[in-house]
């Protein structure tokens, strides 16, 4: 194992390993400190080709043991990455453009990802029960994921979370706790509740480790591509861990030279009803105020981003952005990518869509530019989203019926 230690990014401050993920010294927050000077890109590259058909085939760049990975059921990964000729083209716009449709996980989402590695190390660590905070996927994927490894789970969500997401979690077995709250109370809760408990929670105390599962689809995107880096990429914003530890994966192998030329631009996406992180991006401010949800895009609605002055950050030190939109725009987004790629995205996936479009409407995707946009979510998690535009043919069981309800349309 590469890694080495735990190390603060505001003072670099290092520590043990351990279910810990604040600095003591600064109160900055921890991440994963590895040391990859005897890697050899070359061989890299081949182990990769050689290993697992999901994540642990970048095992070398995981905080994580072959003991540990050995234990873990449900491996994520290898997602496709598909080429959105079909939607380059209604967007009106010359960009090489393709789709990772992270929905293609065991519980259709990109939190599997993160889940994977923070159980992982939660089972090096001796736990023996997973919690977490959140807005569905993940609850999905934290009850999936200890059920399949023999664990105890509680995961605790908005009461007030979408019906599809509850019992998508509540199937598993675990213990579901519904929080009378907006998931920003969830995670004070969690918070408190691990100092109080021997548990893993996978997003507080062991989050370090967690937001090193997200790397896993920078890489995926390059060696996908042909061992070649996008020119941009377009992804949802919640915490901000995602948008950045993308930006990290892609960061690593370009100074390692499993890839070559320069960290994409990146382009964030957030829903107007909760956007703190594009607002401060447009008012030119370092942090994030925090904002009250209200927006369909619930994956998404975390008022007080943890990693949102990172994701700022990302932004502008790429020459990208982090714009929002409504939530009409949203649901146009969601029908806009299953018509043109086939592919059903929950509210999340509509949001990186709609700003997509934004971006092609103001002529940012130049002709030939490689852009990868990200979906992490199933459309069947949120099908409430666009249950509005809903229609339906119906006939009766004869070719007349048939005929008059489609006279003029199409090839009849």
């Amino acid at each position: 194992m590469n890694a080495e230690s735990l190390r603060c990014k505001e003072c670099a401050t290092e520590y043990d390993f351990g279910a810990v993920f604040y600095c003591e010294r600064c109160f900055g927050p921890l991440e994963v400190a590895y040391d990859f000077s005897g890697i050899d890109p070359g061989e890299a590259r081949r182990r990769i080709q050689a290993g697992s058909q999901g994540i642990w085939r970048y095992r070398d760049f995981l905080p994580c043991g072959d003991e540990a990975i050995g234990r873990i059921r449900l491996e994520p990964g290898l997602t496709p990455l598909v080429r959105a000729e079909g939607l380059a083209e209604r967007l009106g716009t010359g960009a090489e453009l393709w789709v990772k449709n992270d929905a293609a996980n065991p519980t259709h989402s990109f939190k599997d990802r993160v889940v994977a590695v923070a159980i992982a190390r939660a089972i090096e660590l001796g736990y023996e029960t997973i919690a977490c905070a959140s807005t569905g996927n993940l609850a999905n994927a934290v009850a999936a994921q200890a059920s399949a490894c023999g664990l105890e789970s509680y995961v605790f969500v908005p009461a007030d979370l979408e019906r599809e997401k509850l019992l998508a979690t509540d199937i598993y077995g675990g213990n579901l706790v519904g929080v009378r709250g907006n998931y920003d109370a969830v995670n004070r809760l969690c918070t408190e509740l691990s100092q109080e408990k021997p548990w893993a929670f996978v997003n507080v105390n062991l989050r370090p480790y967690y937001s090193e599962g997200s790397k896993t689809l920078a890489y995926e995107t390059a060696e996908q591509l042909g061992w070649e880096l996008p020119d941009r990429v377009v992804c949802p914003v919640a915490s901000g861990s995602l948008f950045t530890r993308i930006g990290r994966g892609f960061s690593e192998w370009i100074e390692l030279g499993l890839v070559e030329g320069e960290v994409p631009v990146f382009s964030g996406a957030q829903a107007l009803g909760c956007s703190p992180v594009a607002t401060a991006f447009e008012h030119g401010e370092e942090t994030c105020t925090p904002q009250k949800p209200e927006t369909i895009a619930k994956s998404l609605a975390i008022g007080n981003p943890a990693d949102g002055a990172y994701a700022l950050e990302r932004a502008r030190s790429t020459g990208g952005s982090i714009e929002a939109v409504n939530d009409d725009e949203i649901r146009e987004g969601i029908r806009l990518l299953a018509e043109t790629t086939g592919i059903f995205t929950e509210t999340a996936g509509g949001v990186t869509v709609a700003v997509l479009r934004k971006l092609a409407e103001r002529g940012e995707l130049t002709d030939g530019e490689r852009v990868v946009a990200y979906i992490t979510g199933d459309g069947l998690k949120t099908p409430e989203a666009n249950s509005d535009s809903f229609s339906i043919h119906e006939i009766d069981p004869a070719t007349d019926s048939f005929e008059e309800a489609f006279a003029g349309v199409g090839a009849l």
